[in-house]
Parts: structure tokens; sequence; C-alpha cells
């Protein structure tokens, strides 16, 4: 997990941003590690004479662009030290001549002189972008390490030699300090979190300088690369150290030659059903109707601006302002919170239980739908059942439909109410902000947030508001593989595959209208039953891409409610949190049939056509509204 902070500013900061740390223990091999690298630092950042030849073409607008690109080069030069290694300035006579965890650093002779003054240069004949000052002292701070770096960054391997190794040829160069003070000064974990800048980019980039100076906490004018062979007792040197277990065990099996696992067989080549799955009708194929008695959520009580994103952008952000982020996603803002998953859960079952008046031994059912619990054992839905003081359900067990987790959710609600007839409920629940590394299009997209539903047995002779209902899944291995999580190729964080995903949704969606356009009026009238939906609520995926896509499908989008705007995408949780906004919004001010689409990871998809009247549904709830309070 990589938790986020709230500095005494009250902005939210992501450490892992600026300080690197990988899941070694998802490496089998080096190529894994080596990709991993690649992606995250080789791809996005320019080489020295890169720089160079930027500044002489005249390619920069603006000092800030320099700069990024300096600080860029620089996480790349130290991408091994910082993911890898502890550095630690020690006397030579200290130094562990024979053992295997203790290395040192070679160099290839490299002179930054002169490619620094060209810099240099570049960057005084440049406008400052924001302020002049703040600028300066960042480039002071990324110039003086990069002058003094002792490799170029193509240069450096990921496994350094030992003393023993490097020792084996004397004219080896390492790190030679001729003045080392432990005192010298660096940045703490305070100064690079609780920093702040009225511009969101320098906010950043001045803590992506900090980090980069404690690389090198040494008076950096006085080092050398020295042969081993020539260095003395009392000389100083660099010594790598494993930042942890992990590390060092990921070296042990690279250098042993650990033989990996063997690889999964290749998928099959997908093949569609032998007839195509029809939609339920619940009035036609069930005898107990479903009716909606409480809709309750909770969202994240912690807010993430666009312009958080970039005060947070890490070492290999690619350039993309607030306004950007909003054109290419919908999203002005997401959610977060700092509870766990299971807590906001709870708050959000408690509310839904409380609005509809129903004491925990009524419940014969809960439901929990998620794609992001880490609670396997309980299960996430046996701990609410307990939480909530249910001595014993017929079922409580999770879900994991991913975006389509409510509709898979109310189908089954709708199923167990036929065995249990007595009320289920459903809790749809993610937390992502926890399991976003830098990836930045993952980190634009998702929030976190619950909502809970109870779904409970009608009158006899009423109408069912859960009306009809329809699940997928799976697909070619390019859409079933479209939103990972854990993803070893991605540090284990979530990654998302665009163009596949765009894919899925399109397919689905465009079968989706095409059910609903075959389906008959629900009343007997003329039409289909898509011509009398009041209200289409997706799960809100990406609202750029689900407009277009709904619009190629034939539903404009005014039939259409988003709320991703101010939310992000919640995934199970985002289409009954949408259905709550759109009540509170007033969109939904009266009984309504809703159809609502979900589509997401696994190739999964499912909707249902259900009837929403606004007096089920609870006012919104967050521990930071009753702190205020």
């Amino acid at each position: 997990m990589k938790p986020l902070v709230v500095n005494r500013y009250g902005r939210i900061v992501f450490p892992f941003n600026f300080f690197p740390a990988l899941d070694f223990s998802v490496f089998e091999t080096l190529d894994q590690f080596a990709a991993v690298i690649k992606r995250d630092f080789e791809e996005k950042a320019p080489t020295e004479t890169d720089i160079v030849a930027r500044v002489e073409s005249r390619a920069y607008g603006g000092r800030y662009d320099l700069l990024r690109d300096l600080a860029l080069n620089l996480f790349w030069v130290n991408r091994y030290a910082m993911t890898m290694y502890e550095k630690r300035p020690m006397r030579w006579r200290d130094v562990p001549r024979g053992r295997a965890d203790i290395f040192l650093p070679i160099f290839k002779p490299w002179d930054g002189e002169e490619l620094t003054s060209r810099i240099e240069s570049g960057y005084r004949a440049l406008p400052p972008s924001w302020d002049e000052g703040t600028e300066d002292k960042i480039s002071r701070v990324l110039l003086d390490v990069f002058r003094h770096k002792k490799g170029a960054g193509a240069e450096l391997p990921a496994v350094k030699p030992t003393v023993a190794e490097i020792l084996a040829n004397p004219r080896n160069l390492t790190y030679h300090l001729l003045a080392y003070d432990p005192d010298y000064p660096g940045y703490g974990w305070d100064d690079i979190i609780e920093h702040t800048h009225r511009v969101p980019e320098l906010e950043a980039l001045m803590r992506q300088a900090m980090v980069l100076h404690n690389q090198y906490c040494w008076d950096r004018a006085k080092t050398r690369a020295i042969e081993v062979g020539k260095l003395h007792d009392d000389d100083f040197v660099v010594v790598f150290y494993p930042r942890n277990d992990e590390v060092r065990e990921f070296l042990r099996r690279v250098k042993g030659g650990q033989r990996a696992r063997p690889h999964r067989p290749a998928p099959l080549e997908s093949r569609k059903p032998v007839k195509p799955y029809p939609p339920v009708e619940v009035r036609a194929r069930f005898a107990v109707m479903p009716r909606l008695e409480a809709l309750a959520v909770y969202k994240g009580e912690l807010v993430c601006t666009n312009d958080d994103l970039i005060r947070n952008a890490a070492y290999c952000w690619s350039p993309m302002t607030a306004k950007e982020i909003e054109a290419k996603t919908g999203i002005l803002e997401r959610r977060y919170t700092e509870l766990d998953l299971d807590h906001i859960a709870l708050l959000a079952a408690q509310r839904a239980l409380e609005k509809s008046g129903r004491r925990p031994e009524e419940i014969g059912a809960v439901l929990f739908c998620s794609c992001t619990s880490t609670k396997m054992m309980p299960s996430l839905a046996t701990w609410l059942s307990g939480q909530l003081g249910m001595f014993q359900t017929h079922t409580s067990c999770d879900l994991v439909a991913a975006c389509a987790g409510l509709p898979y959710g109310l189908a089954e609600a709708v199923r167990l109410l036929q065995e249990v007839e007595r009320p289920v409920l459903v809790v749809c629940g993610e937390k992502f902000s926890d399991k976003i590394g830098t990836v930045r299009t993952s980190r634009m997209i998702f929030g976190d947030g619950a909502a809970a539903v109870v779904v409970a047995p009608a009158p006899a002779g009423a109408t069912p508001d859960i009306e009809w209902f329809q699940t997928y899944a799976s697909g070619p291995m390019s859409e079933v593989d479209s939103i990972i999580w854990p993803n070893p190729e991605f540090d284990n964080n979530i990654t998302v595959y665009g163009p596949e995903v765009r894919a899925l949704v399109k397919r689905y969606l465009t079968q989706m209208i095409g059910e609903l356009r075959n389906l008959p009026h629900p009343d007997g009238g003329g039409g289909s039953l898509l011509d009398v939906v009041d209200l289409v609520v997706p799960h809100q995926a990406n609202k750029t891409m689900v407009v277009k896509l709904a619009q190629a499908a034939g539903i404009p989008s005014e039939r259409l409610y988003f709320n991703i705007e101010k939310v992000g995408n919640t995934s199970s949780a985002s289409i009954p949190i949408a259905i709550h906004d759109a009540v509170e919004d007033g969109v939904i001010d009266r009984p309504m049939r809703i159809f609502a689409p979900g589509f997401g990871a696994g190739a999964v998809g499912g909707y249902v056509v259900v009837r929403v009247d606004p007096t089920i549904v609870a006012r919104e709830f967050n521990l930071a509204a009753q702190r205020n309070s």
C-alpha cells in the first residue's frame, strides 16, 4: 500500500511520488526489475546531451521546463541508488572486504563541468515561468547535483560490485569524499512533506530537488572519482547497503542464477457463447419482488483537486496541467479517505440500516462488492455482519465484479430474496488512493467511496423496484487484463490500459443499449424499455469516454447523469454514489426509472433497470462534516 499524508497546511501529499520505493518481492529476474525501471525512469528522462541539445536549439519556453528535465535526468541517474540501496559514507579502513551484501559503485570517467556550464547559461537566458526566486533556488540545487555527479545516467549498473569484486581491478573508479561532515545539512522528512508553494508545479519540483540533494548529502565540490587501488585508510568512500531485506533477497536471487518459475500457458482464443444470455425480467422470473428501502453513501472526506495532483507530480509524471486533466477525464476533483476500506463500508452500511429502519436481526444476507479489498479472512461481508451485530445470516460473502459491482450485487440480492424472504444488505466500497503508484492515468481517475443499499421483499402484489438485470463477464484477454491490481509489472500498483478499456466499454455499452431497445414497454405501451427510462446513471469511468460511446450508441448526453467531476471513479461504488448525488442535485426529484450500466476490470459488465424513489436516499455523511459540526 502507498498511503497519502495530509501535511500541516491541509494539503494531500503522496510521499512515494518523491521517495521511490519498489516492491522487490515481485521481481524474480533482473529483466523484470529492468522493465519497471525503464518505464518509471528511463522512458521519461532526457539524457545529459539531450538537455544540452534542447537548450541550444531553444526548445525550452521557460525555466521550469528546463529544471524539470534536469530533475528527470537526476532521478534517472539515481534510479538504482534510490530504489535499491542506502548510501553510507565510511572510512576505507572500516569497509568490510569480504561481505556479499556491501557494495561500491563503479564510475566511468565523466566530466560534467562543460555540460553544466552550457545548461546554466541556457537557464539564465530563459524567462522565469512563475516565480524567479523559487526557480533560482531549485536551479542552484539541481545544477550543483548535476555538476558533481560522477557518472552519466546510461552508464550505471543496477547490481553494484561487492568490495572484493571492485578490488579485483585496482583501476576501477569509485566515489571519494575529500571532506566529509556527518552534520552536513540535508532536508528532513518534514521539510519535504510540509513544503508548500502557490504554484503546484514548483511545489512538486522543489520537493524533488530536496530529495535529490539528500542523495549527495556532503560538500559535492569536494568529491572525485578515484581508483580503488589508490585509496588510503582514512579516505572516505560511499558504501551502498541494500535498503531492506527484500532488496537483499532480490540481489541473492539474480546473482545466484535462481531458476525462474515456468511461464503461464498462452490464453485460448475467445469464443462467443453458443447463444446470447437474455436479460432477466424480475417480475416474470421471481416470486418475491424486491423493494429498495434505503441508499446511503460515504464519500472520502479529503478533496483531491487536479492542482493537488500537479503539486504531487512524480519523477515520471508526463507534463499535464490541471485544465488538461479536466479535459481528458471530465474530473475536477476526486475524494480520498484516510480511513480503511472496511471502515467506510461500515459507515455506509450503518447509515443505510438506520435509514431503512431495519434491525440487524432482520437482515438475511450481506453482500460486499469491491475490487480493492485486502481483507480476505474474514471476508469483508462477514466482518460487516459481525460489526453490525448480526448473529447469523443466510449468506455473507464478497463479490469481485469491479465497476459492475452494483448490478452484480443487486442481481444476487434478488436471487437471495427468494430464499431468505427478508432484507438483503448490499454494500459497495473501494479505496484506490493507496493502491496507485506514480502512473498518471490511474492517479487522475480513481477515488475512494462506499455505498450501501437495503433490498427488502415488497408487499404482496407490489411491482418490483428492480425490474430488469443483466450481468456478463470475460472477453479477449486484452480486455480481461485491461485493468489490473496488483500488477507486478507496475510495482504491484493498479494499472489501466486505456485502449483496451475503451474497447470493452464500447462492446458492453453497445450490447446493453441494444438489449434495452429490444425489450418491450414494461406497461404494455408502445416503444421499448429504453424509451421509458427516465435517466441513465452509468458507471462513472471517464466522462469524456462514456459520453462519446453513449452518443455513438444512440443515447444523447442530456439523458446521462454524471458526478465524476467531483468524486472521480469509485468503481463498484460509483453508480450508487451517482444515484445519491442525482437525488441531492434534484435531478431525481420523483420516483424515476433508472438504467444503470457498469463495466470494468476482468471484462465484467452488467446493468439494472430500477425504480428509485428519492425518499429512500439518506443525506450525505462523512467524518469531516461530523468533526466540523
